[in-house]
């Protein structure tokens, strides 16, 4: 059992690094900074 207890540790240790990784990737930046800016644009007939 306490080879699965460090099995999933290990596991769980890469999935975080493969997540941080994948969020500050140069390639995702631009998905982000669009995704950044939606609560700001207006668009028209939001106002009454």
């Amino acid at each position: 059992m306490v080879w699965f207890h460090a099995f999933f540790t290990v596991f769980l240790f890469a999935l975080f690094i493969a997540i941080v990784l994948w969020a500050f990737s140069p390639r995702r930046k631009k998905a982000f900074d669009e995704a950044a800016r939606l609560p700001l644009e207006d668009k028209r007939g939001d106002h009454p």
